[in-house]
C-alpha cells in the first residue's frame, strides 16, 4: 500500500475549458489515464491536490468524477482555488454516496489515516489568492490546517500536509502557515498550484525543518508521485 500524489489535473470532460492551448498539456488526460494505471494499484491511495475540475457545480462536474473514481486506488481530495464546484462536506460526500463513487474521499477538517501516516492538509493561501478580505481567508486556512493536524494526530499517525497553494517560493513566504508546520513539527509537505514557467520559482527542499516539493499535474509529467516516507 503506497501514498501517490497530484495537483491541478483541471478536467474538463462535461465543459469547454480546453487546456491544451497551453504548452505541454496536449493530450493530458489521456497520458493521465495511462500514467496512473502504469503507477497506481487498487490497494494505494492518491492525495489530488486542489484544481480538480473546471466544473462550476458538482452536477456539471459529474463526468469529471466519473473519471476519477474509475482509476485505480482511493482518491483524497482537497480544494484548489479553480474548484468553484466546492461545496460543504457533507453535501459533497452525499453526492459522491449517490453517484456510487467509493473511491473518492474529501479533505476539508479533517484527515485520514494511511499506514503510519495521516493525511492532513487544506487549500492553503498565497500572493496570488483573487478573494476579497485575504487577510481573514488566510488565517481561516490555518486555523483550517490546524485542525486538520490535529486530527491527523489524534488518529495516530505521523502528520503529513497536502496544500493546493505554496507556502513558500523562491520569492515569497506565508508566514503563518510556515510559522504553524514549524510548530507542528511537519516533516513533508508538498503543494501544487505552479504551472509552466512558474514553476521555476517553486521552492523543494528544507525550510525551519520541514521538507516542501512541488506536485503539479504538469510538472509531474501528468504522472501521480510515489511519496516516499519513513516514520521517525
Amino acid at each position: 500500500m503506497s501514498i501517490f500524489a497530484i495537483g491541478d489535473t483541471h478536467l474538463s470532460l462535461n465543459s469547454d475549458k480546453p487546456m491544451n492551448i497551453f504548452k505541454g498539456w496536449d493530450d493530458y488526460v489521456e497520458r493521465l489515464t495511462a500514467n496512473w494505471q502504469a503507477v497506481v494499484t487498487p490497494k494505494d491511495t492518491v492525495v489530488v491536490m486542489g484544481d480538480i475540475s473546471w466544473a462550476m457545480s458538482l452536477s456539471e462536474a459529474q463526468k469529471d468524477f466519473a473519471f476519477l473514481n474509475a482509476l485505480p486506488g482511493q482518491k483524497i481530495i482537497l480544494k484548489g482555488n479553480h474548484d468553484y464546484w466546492w461545496n460543504t462536506r457533507r453535501k459533497m460526500e452525499e453526492y459522491f454516496t449517490q453517484n456510487g463513487f467509493s473511491t473518492l474521499h474529501i479533505l476539508h477538517n479533517n484527515a485520514f489515516r494511511v499506514d503510519d501516516f495521516s493525511i492532513c492538509g487544506t487549500r492553503g493561501w498565497f500572493y496570488d489568492d483573487t478573494q476579497s478580505e485575504p487577510e481573514k481567508v488566510l488565517l481561516r486556512e490555518v486555523q483550517r490546517l490546524k485542525t486538520s493536524i490535529d486530527a491527523g494526530r489524534a488518529l495516530g499517525g505521523e502528520p503529513i500536509v497536502f496544500l493546493h497553494y505554496p507556502p513558500i517560493t523562491l520569492q515569497q513566504r506565508c508566514t503563518p502557515i510556515l510559522d504553524l508546520l514549524e510548530q507542528e513539527k511537519i516533516k513533508k509537505c508538498f503543494y501544487a498550484h505552479l504551472h509552466g514557467g512558474s514553476a521555476f520559482a517553486s521552492y523543494r527542499g528544507m525550510f525551519q525543518g520541514t521538507h516542501f516539493e512541488l506536485l503539479s499535474g504538469d510538472y509531474l509529467k501528468f504522472c501521480p508521485k510515489l511519496i516516499e516516507l519513513t516514520k521517525s
